[in-house]
Order: C-alpha cells, then sequence, then structure tokens
C-alpha cells in the first residue's frame, strides 16, 4: 500500500476506531468517472472531498461524483456572499487539509473544517471517497461518513 494511504489508514483507526478498507487502483482514480469504472459503481457513488475557501476559512464539501458544487450553495450554508467562496489552491490545500488534491479524504484532517455533505450521497447504501492519494479509496456508508465528518448534509449541486 501507498505509505500516505497507510498514513491516512493509521489515522483512522487511531482518531475514529474506523478501519478503512483501502482499494488501490494503479490506473488511477483522479476523477469521479475513472473511480467509479475502477471501482464498477456508479459516478455517483463517488465522495469526492473537494477544498473551498470561504471567506477568510475553508470548507470541505463531500459531493457526489455526479454533480458539480454549486458555489452559491456553499455560500448560503456558510452565511457568505457568492463571490467570497472559490475553490482553494493547491498548495493551502495541502497545507490546511493534509492531503494533496485528488486523494483528499473527508476526514482525518490536519485542522478542525467545516464539513458540508452533499444530500445525493444518502441515496447510496455506499459510497466510495479518497483514502489518501489518488489511486486509494475505501468504500463507506453515507451514515458513518456524517458521523465521521461531522457534516452537516446539505444540497450543494448546481
Amino acid at each position: 500500500m501507498h505509505p500516505r494511504a497507510e498514513e491516512f489508514a493509521a489515522q483512522a483507526r487511531d482518531r475514529y476506531e474506523f478501519d478503512p478498507a483501502i482499494r488501490e487502483f494503479p490506473e488511477g482514480t483522479k476523477t469521479a468517472a475513472d473511480a467509479a469504472e475502477a471501482i464498477g459503481c456508479a459516478v455517483g457513488q463517488i465522495a469526492s472531498s473537494l477544498v473551498f475557501a470561504v471567506d477568510d476559512r475553508f470548507v470541505v464539501v463531500v459531493t457526489s461524483g455526479a454533480n458539480r458544487v454549486s458555489e452559491a450553495r456553499v455560500a448560503a450554508e456558510t452565511g457568505v456572499a457568492a463571490d467570497d467562496v472559490r475553490m482553494a489552491d493547491a498548495d493551502r490545500i495541502r497545507e490546511v487539509v493534509g492531503w494533496s488534491i485528488g486523494g483528499v479524504p473527508p476526514f482525518c484532517h490536519a485542522s478542525d473544517l467545516a464539513m458540508l455533505l452533499d444530500r445525493d450521497l444518502t441515496d447510496y447504501e455506499t459510497v466510495w471517497a479518497a483514502g489518501g492519494t489518488p489511486t486509494a479509496v475505501f468504500p463507506v456508508t453515507p451514515d458513518e461518513l456524517v458521523s465521521l465528518t461531522g457534516a452537516t448534509v446539505t444540497e450543494v449541486a448546481e
């Protein structure tokens, strides 16, 4: 297993008593479509963790791979103007979240961050999230995701 995936799994066990069943795909799971194809699931079952700069803070939005996040909805949920919400840049994501783009898991972050979870993920029995690298994923139920992340379940899709 890739060292970063091992690090995520160890953190998940130590911090949350959750043992993620990491699966690695050498061909990569960089996009939701790639991940769904590799896993053999619907694109909507991919739980993509996206980091947004919201005013002077950061918010992680765990969204269905079938959706595009509406910055206006993130703004409304976080109480800021729509033009105060933007995707965070890669360097800040690595610094604030502790993981690189493409491998950001939905929990085990370096900072305590606000979390939003796409309501559409709750339509599935199991979803698949990044496990610390662009080639590692793990299955989790939506209820477990809510419990592990403390996320607010809301409409985030355009």
